[in-house]
């Protein structure tokens, strides 16, 4: 009741409202309050006055200021709103329903060993520490959190130790949370496997990286790999709303239309929209005034621009760059521009990007029409002579173009046959034939070496009937393409797709 007092509330609607709501969550408690009173603001949104405590300072507000008498003010904002139960957690739903692993883990009392991959901001931290606080008797367990980031050996030795003693005296389980997980090396990571195994930690990772890529696999076959997706935008709406009515204590003022801004723009990361309005709020108090008021254009200018989930090393880089490889594939230019302009604002490397379409101007056109080839080395030469922002334009056309060309994949197929005969020869890939061989010595011409090599040039009728590929391989097709002249190909690629 403390708490709900500190915010403001008068003691008797405190208690009231925790027994309305049962006494377990604060958040409820709260909620049922303000469900029940007039909210009066200048906009959309609740104004705050109700949580300020009259002093000096409130009624004389030429300059107010955020402060608050605790001292976790002190936390940032998305600190402050971390839930306490799973109850209070906005979102994942596909995770939190009554009948999922975390709520019946949490209902018996038995914690399973999981791994939470998710990006930035969506609550792999929030739903570990909301699941040891929602077990039917959490004094069972132990909480410890530790960072790859700043954890070394001895913080792992040092927590194992510790949670051996606990299991000798029986008090309690340790449940160890290590975030960033993926940044431990293989052999760190190797640490955790006997102690998963014998029981000594109920583990939880956290990890923003593809965990087939950067988790080893013994530690995924001890651990459930739990995926959480981006917050929809009506998640972290609820969550700043929420914000407004907890983690401030003073006047504030804020119109629907920025926390819409705010919600849309963060790309499902709730801490970047936190993080954005408790800055939009510390702009707003330097202002002189009677009140604190939070603009759309202190919005803006606390997120600078929209917050985009990318990671130029990170399976983001590898997502985004499959989609605009498989838009040109299959010839959806418009898609092939989007996932373009996805990268580039996201900060991919133009080069990178020019490469990549290099490659499949070899890869997926090829014969079909070769002089995308030349469109797209041209691109990458305009790339490296502009630099961004400029060669956005040279890489967009480059991009339509090689969506709307016809296609082929003959070359492509014709070399990965010819690698894999080459692999899989048995013993020792046969010698080049000896007419086929270059004799510039008189010895190597005595062996044989050229020796009645027909020059086309010289002899077209007589060349038709020479072999090139060695006699193991005579009736071998590595290259699917029509018979027909070989120079016309731009007439061909009408008739092979």
């Amino acid at each position: 009741m403390e708490e709900l007092v500190s915010m403001g509330f008068p003691s008797d609607l405190a208690a009231q409202a925790l027994t309305a709501t049962g006494g377990d969550s604060i958040q409820k408690a709260t909620d049922w309050i303000l469900s029940r009173q007039t909210i009066t603001s200048a906009t959309s949104q609740p104004k705050l006055d109700r949580f300020l405590r009259p002093n000096a300072e409130t009624l004389n507000p030429k300059r107010p200021k955020l402060s608050s008498s605790s001292s976790s003010s002190h936390r940032p904002l998305s600190e402050r709103m971390r839930p306490l139960t799973l109850d209070d957690v906005v979102g994942q739903d596909h995770l939190l329903s009554p009948t999922s692993l975390l709520r019946s883990a949490a209902e018996s009392n038995r914690i399973p060993s999981v791994i939470f991959w998710g990006p930035p901001g969506t609550g792999k931290t929030s739903i570990a520490k909301s699941l040891i606080n929602s077990c039917k008797d959490p004094s069972l367990y132990r909480f410890l959190s530790l960072s790859a980031v700043s954890s070394g050996v001895k913080d792992v030795r040092d927590a194992v130790e510790s949670a051996k003693k606990l299991n000798l005296d029986g008090r309690k389980r340790t449940v160890l949370f290590m975030d960033e997980v993926h940044r431990f090396n293989k052999s760190q990571q190797d640490s955790f496997l006997p102690l998963i195994e014998d029981g000594t930690i109920l583990f939880i990772g956290a990890t923003t990286e593809n965990p087939s890529f950067h988790l080893i696999t013994p530690l995924l076959s001890r651990c459930t790999l739990l995926t959480l997706n981006p917050l929809k935008p009506n998640h972290v709406h609820t969550l700043l709303e929420r914000a407004l009515h907890r983690g401030f204590s003073n006047i504030l003022e804020v119109g629907d239309s920025v926390l819409e801004f705010l919600a849309h723009n963060c790309d499902g990361d709730a801490r970047v929209a936190l993080t954005a309005l408790e800055n939009s709020a510390t702009m707003a108090t330097a202002r002189p005034g009677s009140g604190v008021v939070v603009s759309l254009d202190d919005a803006k200018e606390a997120l600078q621009c929209k917050h985009l989930a990318y990671d130029k090393a990170g399976e983001q880089h590898y997502n985004l760059i499959s989609a605009l490889h498989k838009s040109m594939r299959g010839g959806d230019a418009n898609a092939a521009i989007y996932w373009l302009a996805r990268m580039l604002e996201g900060g991919e490397e133009p080069l990178y990007i020019a490469r990549r379409l290099i490659r499949f101007a070899s890869e997926d056109i090829g014969l079909a029409d070769p002089s995308a080839l030349n469109q797209a080395v041209a691109c990458y030469q305009a790339s490296h002579f502009l630099g961004m922002p400029e060669c956005n334009v040279a890489l967009a056309q480059c991009a339509a173009y090689l969506a709307l060309a016809p296609k082929s994949v003959a070359v492509y197929r014709a070399i990965e046959a010819a690698r894999k005969v080459v692999k899989e020869s048995v013993g020792q890939n046969e010698g080049v034939p000896l007419h086929l061989r270059n004799a510039p010595t008189k010895l190597m011409k005595e062996l044989g070496y050229g020796k009645e090599y027909i020059y086309p040039p010289n002899d077209p009728s007589s060349a038709a009937a020479q072999t090139y590929l060695p006699s193991s391989l005579l009736h071998y097709k590595f290259l699917e393409w029509p018979e027909g002249d070989s120079g016309d190909l731009q007439e061909q690629q009408h008739n092979f797709k």
